[in-house]
């Protein structure tokens, strides 16, 4: 599986958010401004994020984003899965798979070594929380 900028952007983000929002709501410019990123990408990013109910935004003049749940409750997991879509490296293992099943399900030698990387990918992610990196930095 290999990581778009759309994943890696996100949980940079997340992670700032989480460690900068204890004076309220944080504006998206000042953490486009801390990570080096487009503050446009990031509306986009943070749009799926609110979508996806990690994130909620507070309007007006001192508005921004806050985390929608504690920090030690939102796994790395969640905020891929909200901007990549699946961790599965191939389209046979995914969960969300469209197509259905593969006609060659049962016959398949290399399905079992695409459901331990499927598996493996999901165990890491899922197990750090952006409370794992806040105590990490």
């Amino acid at each position: 599986m290999k990581l778009s900028t759309r994943g890696r952007y996100g949980v940079k983000a997340m992670f700032d958010l989480a460690t900068n929002q204890q004076n309220g709501p944080v504006p998206l410019k000042s953490i486009a401004e801390r990570q080096n990123l487009s503050e446009a990408y990031l509306e986009q990013l943070f749009a799926s994020l609110r979508k996806a109910g990690l994130v909620k935004s507070v309007r007006g003049a001192q508005g921004g984003y806050l985390l929608a749940d504690e920090a030690e409750n939102i796994t790395i997991g969640q905020i891929l899965r909200t901007l990549e879509g699946t961790v599965a490296p191939v389209e046979c293992v995914d969960d969300m798979n469209k197509i259905g099943e593969c006609p060659d399900a049962d016959s398949c030698v290399t399905r079992f070594i695409w459901e331990k990387i499927r598996d493996s990918i999901s165990e890491v992610v899922d197990s750090i929380t952006l409370q794992d990196m806040i105590e990490k930095q």
